[in-house]
């Protein structure tokens, strides 16, 4: 089993040794989810978020994380039960791994952390391995209450054998994105870098799911919304306004490739406000025109 991670890390033909850690981290993610299939744990939950948009939809950007919704509540939700089949599933591709369940159940998100350094030992690595003795790190993360409104897909994937995962659709991924930029404490330039990539696929949010997320979390939470075009638009463009551009690009240069680096450059209000220009929306069935 180990020669197809070795023929998937000589595909992505890494220059230095952040693009071979990268690889090896995205390679243990790919082997993960396929361990998580094994142990049915897609019959509860969805993949979603950054590394779905990477591994499903190729977006160009390296994503750290293994994020997944409950499809629907699961407030009894532990990750301990994944375990032993994660850590069986694993081994037969001579991944010998260190799981924790950092799950807290009094927070809706659980959290687990897999920890690994025997990919790297027996993979030839030009890099990494003569630099750098650190663990690999993926961490998996569940939210066991998600907004309602989430539309939902099935893939196939090949790699490292054939699977099949549930993930939530591009129009809910995207709105859960807009939640995100709108409402995290904190600037992340992934999100716009995510966002600027949604919007020049033509995918159009998911209006209903944002209005519901938005309600249950962030300056609206509570709040009475009708979240339709106009008011999605307003918001936007203050917080495209409000931001630290050249920050934002700092952030999210680390997981681009050194040539899409360079568009980094025109980041600015005046940039996303023509991306904002181009969104595209869907008629919601309970918006007026």
């Amino acid at each position: 089993m180990i020669e197809l991670l070795r023929k998937r890390l000589e595909r992505y033909a890494a220059a230095d040794a952040r693009a071979e850690e990268q690889a090896l981290k995205e390679i243990l993610q790919e082997v993960t989810l396929y361990a998580l299939w094994r142990a049915d744990f897609f019959e509860l939950a969805a993949f979603q978020g950054g590394t779905s948009l990477r591994i499903l939809n190729s977006l160009p950007r390296f994503s750290e994380d293994l994020d997944f919704i409950s499809r629907k509540p699961s407030p009894d939700f532990v990750w301990a039960p994944y375990f032993e089949t994660l850590g069986e599933v694993l081994a037969e591709f001579g991944i010998r791994c260190e799981l924790v369940d950092r799950g807290n159940m009094d927070r809706a998100v659980r959290q687990a952390l897999l920890k690994d350094d025997s990919i790297g030992r027996q993979l030839n690595l030009s890099f990494y391995g003569g630099s750098n003795s650190r663990k690999l790190k993926v961490k998996l993360e569940i939210d066991t209450s998600p907004p309602q409104g989430s539309l939902f897909e099935y893939h196939y994937l090949d790699f490292p054998l054939d699977f099949e995962l549930c993930a939530q659709d591009l129009s809910s991924n995207f709105a859960l994105k807009i939640h995100a930029l709108l409402c995290r404490p904190y600037l992340k330039g992934r999100d716009w870098f995510d966002f600027s990539w949604y919007v020049a696929g033509g995918i159009a949010p998911n209006l209903k799911l944002l209005q519901n997320a938005l309600q249950q979390y962030g300056p609206w939470a509570g709040e009475i919304l009708t979240v339709d075009t106009i008011w999605l638009n307003v918001a936007l463009k203050q917080k495209i306004e409000a931001i630290s551009w050249i920050d934002a690009a700092q952030d999210v240069a680390p997981f681009l490739p050194v040539t899409d680096q360079h568009s980094l450059k025109l980041w600015s209000a005046r940039f996303f406000g023509e991306k904002l220009r181009k969104l595209k929306f869907k008629k919601r069935e309970d918006e007026k025109y």
